[in-house]
C-alpha cells in the first residue's frame, strides 16, 4: 500500500501513544519506516511569537552578564585572575555575539520543523530546533484537549492545543495554530475521541 499506510499502522501498533526518537527521523524499532513530514505548518505568525519570546530571554542574558561585569569591575573581586577582572566587559558582548543570533535564527528553524496533522485518527506533529521530536497520539487514548492562549499568542491571534492522554509520554502540545485552527482542531478532537469510546461500550 502507501507509505502514509506503513506509517499509521507503525504509529498504532509499533507506537501506541508516544514518541519515537532519532534525529534522523527514523523510528527506533526494526523493520521501521522513515517519517514523512506531517502535512501542516503551524502559523506564519509562530515566527513572531517565537521571536519575540527568544529576544526576550536574550536581552535577560545579556542585561545579566553586564551587571555581573559591572559588580565585579567595581569590587575588584580578588579571588579571580587579574586577567579575567581586566577584560571583564567582554563578558556580556561575548554573551551577546552568542545569544542574539541564535535568538534570531531559532524562531525561523523552528517554523521549518514544526509541523502537524490530524488523520486517521491519529494526530501526528513533529517539534524541536536542535533535537526533533515525532510524536503520535491515538485519538482512542485521549482523555482531555485543552485550547490555551498566552498574552502574546492572544495579541497575534494564535492558540495552543494541549492533548493528553493516560500516559505522560503519549500526550502532545501544539503551539503556534491559528485560534481558528486550534479551535476546530481541538474541537474535532474532542469529537472523534467521544464517538471512538462511544463505538467501544
Amino acid at each position: 500500500m502507501s507509505d502514509q499506510a506503513d506509517e499509521h499502522r507503525d504509529a498504532t501498533s509499533g507506537i501506541p501513544a508516544g514518541r519515537v526518537g532519532g534525529r534522523d527521523g527514523r523510528s527506533t524499532g526494526p523493520g521501521r519506516v522513515p517519517l514523512r513530514d506531517p502535512a501542516n505548518p503551524v502559523s506564519r505568525k509562530a515566527v513572531a511569537l517565537w521571536l519575540v519570546e527568544q529576544l526576550f530571554w536574550a536581552v535577560i542574558l545579556v542585561g545579566g552578564a553586564f551587571l555581573l561585569a559591572r559588580w565585579i569591575d567595581g569590587d575588584r573581586w580578588s579571588w579571580l585572575p587579574g586577567w579575567v577582572v581586566d577584560n571583564i566587559w567582554w563578558l556580556p558582548v561575548v554573551v551577546g555575539v552568542l545569544v542574539v543570533p541564535a535568538a534570531i535564527v531559532e524562531p525561523f528553524w523552528r517554523y521549518a520543523v514544526h509541523r502537524w496533522e490530524f488523520s486517521g485518527d491519529v494526530v501526528y506533529a513533529r517539534s524541536g530546533w536542535i533535537d526533533r521530536e515525532w510524536t503520535f497520539v491515538p485519538v482512542s487514548r485521549i482523555q482531555t484537549v485543552d485550547k490555551a492562549q498566552g498574552t502574546l499568542e492572544r495579541v497575534l491571534g494564535l492558540a495552543t492545543v494541549e492533548i493528553r492522554t493516560a500516559s505522560h509520554a503519549g500526550s502532545s502540545t501544539i503551539r503556534g495554530l491559528d485560534y481558528g485552527v486550534a479551535a476546530a482542531l481541538a474541537e474535532g478532537l474532542a469529537r472523534r475521541a467521544e464517538e471512538l469510546r462511544d463505538d467501544a461500550t
